[in-house]
């Protein structure tokens, strides 16, 4: 946890289909289930812009010049903003609006906060061995194992689950 944050953040990381999202609604449901509230930052690593909805009225704000646009509609918030300047760090400041207990952050793997990172294959783990504050490998292959830190194979979830828990109630 950087020094200047309020709340925990924990990255998953790793290449494309290697489990990201599926860990992440994992530990968003049982972070839940313990009564912490997760807030979440997905970077969209796959080109061009995330979708919009710039054929609606809040496209049409952003087009005339608005900064940002926010969509209320049913308890939901849509939040828009074209400008430059959305580090992961704003995004995370961003977050504190809504005051989670933690924030989960998919992708930025380049970035320094404690991460778990999912590896299919030994191409993809002597890629991401080093790593920053890596806590722990999630691997697909059983082989995989690695000297300084925690290796789990992904059908292991009770293990790794109880493992990365652990991690962030330390960090609360």
């Amino acid at each position: 946890m950087a020094v200047e944050q309020h709340r925990p953040v924990l990255q998953i990381t790793g290449f494309q289909n290697s489990g990201k999202t599926t860990l992440a609604e994992k530990l968003i449901r049982a972070f839940s289930d313990m009564g912490w509230s997760t807030g979440t930052i997905k970077h969209h690593g796959h080109g061009g812009k995330p979708d919009s909805l710039e054929d609606k009225d809040s496209g049409r704000h952003l087009a005339a010049g608005a900064s940002a646009a926010f969509v209320e509609g049913g308890g939901m918030l849509h939040i828009q903003s074209p400008g430059a300047g959305w580090t992961l760090e704003r995004l995370i400041d961003a977050q504190a609006l809504f005051d989670p207990d933690i924030i989960l952050v998919e992708g930025y793997k380049k970035a320094g906060y404690p991460k778990v990172v999912m590896i299919r294959t030994k191409a993809d783990m002597e890629q991401l061995k080093d790593s920053e504050q890596v806590l722990c490998f999630i691997s697909w292959d059983k082989n995989l194992t690695e000297e300084k830190t925690p290796v789990f194979f992904i059908e292991d979830t009770p293990k790794y689950m109880e493992f990365i828990i652990n991690q962030m109630r330390d960090a609360l």
